[in-house]
């Protein structure tokens, strides 16, 4: 079911659900008490790792805590978020950057000691999620405070996002480490649930300071070609961390489980495992896109050649951040800092005292936000790096809010000597990266948006883009449109095309790459004589690009005054395919139709 699951939603994480699913099954089976009173009033267990929710949703499903409907409705519009959310039954809490389990689950005893309602508390981590530092600065307090309502199992399958931890940073000792913290700490297969009960039965005795359990798995176990050791020996990279199987390996995979699940069946007398088959759900793939991971890719490695002090720091996801090809001709030049993001930019901090150009990557949910003190703290020294956030805004839609970055934009912008863009081309990408490296003295922060994209617009003709500056996109006066980035343009682009054909609107389109600097006198030509202007965003309206723009031009004191109309997120990000997630937001193309002719509607009436 989790393999399906994956599979019919055209992504999620294969490795880490299959390396926990004992784990987790032992514990609703026989672990967690009084599951029938809901959950509320049962024992407490999450994950705080998060990619192992199918593993989680499968359990549910399983034991009837879920209705049997959700089992096809992962990563859809009111379905099964991608990484784990309260809003679902017996989820009990949300997860985010990696590290936060254990500090949640001392907040949870505490309040249930205080409550007099005592609850067992469950908690799986990764092994990859050991190098976050708040990991370790949760174990000193719980020990201190004697938390034995606390147990801790470490799915140690020993290969994080691309390869293997002790590639990245070796655990060492781990056992010795967290008994060091007060812990008591033992050690079992965790593929083996005789071994997992063995083990709990002999924690029973242990009140009086939490528990923690490694349990050795292997990630992608029950599908031979899926599981770390053999799926690693042909090339240095993990290919089931995350990711929907092609066809063909969705097959394979499901003839091998369902084989060895027919195998257990029969010896038990219960026949054959029933199943039932369903058609995949459309994924639509647009044949001309823009692929702006890709170009950065590209850039990164041109600038590489040219400048012998540029080095390259990566959080663990060294194929998303487009890394691959500097890795490969300048590996003396790159550093895998793991899953570790503050260490990772006072690092790059320390580089750029010492004459070298850093440029930091990790998805911009967690490049923005966990670090954000340290890149404040680097800033502030006049020195430069580039930082370069991937996954940005509100696509994909499938991940869930954890990892759609829609406040980065508000959590750096006012970050002194730091400067702000997102390209919508390829093109951009490669003017951007030249700008930000070479054009101006402050550090950058390059916002990508991850997904691949069609544009219908070309891409600027200019060799250099100056800070401050956009270009025009559409020409049209009635209703001035500011934005940036591909798929919102593109959406804009299509929305203004349409109000041309039906009601001959001229809605002009303007992209301002640059999120906290605008140039005034730019901004008024851009605006020539329109009176209305529509400022997009693919983040929060609060504190996005659009507040920059309202706040400019009020500045300017055009008389007659311009009215702004913000759009953007204006709520916690849906979870879904991408087409239900803009069309949820009114981010789409019908949305914006919308937008548009309201602005120009008002216009009319203000005039």
């Amino acid at each position: 079911n989790a393999l399906y699951m994956i599979a019919g939603a055209w992504s999620g994480h294969i490795g880490t659900s299959f390396s926990s699913l004992e784990i987790m099954s032992w514990l609703f089976l026989n672990e967690i008490r009084d599951l029938e009173a809901g959950p509320e009033c049962c024992d407490i267990f999450f994950s705080s790792k998060g990619h192992d929710a199918p593993a989680l949703y499968s359990v549910l499903l399983g034991l009837g805590l879920l209705p049997e409907a959700r089992l096809h409705e992962l990563r859809r519009l009111g379905g099964l978020p991608g990484h784990p959310h309260v809003e679902t039954p017996f989820v009990q809490a949300n997860t985010g950057s990696l590290g936060m389990g254990i500090s949640k689950a001392k907040g949870m005893a505490l309040a249930n000691r205080l409550r007099n309602t005592p609850r067992r508390i469950f908690v799986l981590t990764g092994d990859g999620e050991l190098q976050e530092g708040q990991f370790w600065e949760s174990l000193s307090s719980a020990a201190h405070l004697g938390l034995g309502e606390i147990t801790v199992i470490v799915d140690h399958n020993k290969i994080q996002s691309d390869t293997w931890v002790h590639a990245v940073n070796d655990l060492g000792d781990v056992e010795a480490k967290l008994r060091a913290f007060g812990w008591h700490v033992t050690r079992c297969d965790g593929h083996d649930v005789g071994a997992l009960q063995r083990t709990l039965r002999a924690l029973d005795t242990v009140t009086d300071r939490p528990r923690v359990i490694v349990a050795d798995t292997v990630k992608g176990r029950g599908v031979s070609f899926m599981e770390g050791p053999s799926a690693l020996a042909d090339g240095p990279l993990y290919l089931f961390h995350s990711g929907a199987p092609p066809e063909g390996q969705y097959m394979a995979g499901l003839t091998q489980l369902l084989d060895d699940a027919n195998r257990r069946f029969r010896s038990l007398g219960l026949g054959e495992v029933r199943t039932e088959t369903r058609l995949r759900n459309p994924r639509r793939e647009p044949r001309d896109t823009q692929n702006l991971v890709a170009a950065y890719s590209r850039a990164l490695v041109a600038q590489a050649r040219k400048t012998p002090t540029l080095m390259a720091l990566d959080a663990d996801l060294i194929k998303d951040c487009g890394l691959l090809e500097f890795q490969a001709e300048f590996p003396d030049r790159f550093v895998e800092c793991g899953i570790a993001e503050q260490d990772m930019v006072s690092m790059a901090a320390g580089m750029a005292r010492r004459g070298v150009v850093p440029a930091v990557h990790s998805f911009a949910c967690f490049l923005s936000t966990r670090p954000n003190e340290q890149i404040y703290n680097q800033c502030s020294e006049d020195t430069k790096v580039l930082y370069v956030g991937s996954l940005a805004g509100l696509l994909p839609g499938g991940p869930g809010h954890s990892h759609q970055s829609v406040r980065d934009i508000s959590a750096l912008a006012a970050v002194p000597n730091l400067v702000l863009a997102e390209p919508a081309t390829e093109r951009e990408v490669e003017l951007l990266v030249e700008a930000l490296l070479h054009g101006q003295p402050e550090s950058g922060y390059l916002r990508l948006v991850s997904v691949k994209w069609p544009v219908p617009f070309p891409a600027p003709s200019a060799d250099s883009l100056e800070v401050g500056k956009g270009w025009v996109v559409r020409p049209g006066t009635d209703v001035v449109v500011f934005g940036y980035g591909p798929w919102l343009l593109s959406n804009a682009w299509h929305a203004a095309e349409e109000l041309a054909s039906t009601s001959q609107l001229q809605i002009g389109l303007v992209n301002l790459p640059w999120l906290n600097r605008v140039d005034t006198e730019w901004l008024r030509s851009a605006i020539g004589s329109a009176r209305t202007v529509v400022a997009l965003d693919n983040h929060y309206v609060s504190g996005g690009q659009g507040q920059m723009i309202g706040a400019a031009i009020a500045g300017l004191g055009l008389d007659p005054a311009v009215e702004v109309i913000q759009h953007g997120v204006d709520r916690l990000p849906e979870c879904g395919t991408n087409d239900e997630v803009l069309h949820a937001h009114g981010l789409g193309v019908p949305g914006l139709t919308r937008v548009f002719a309201g602005a120009a509607s008002r216009r009319a009436v203000r005039q």
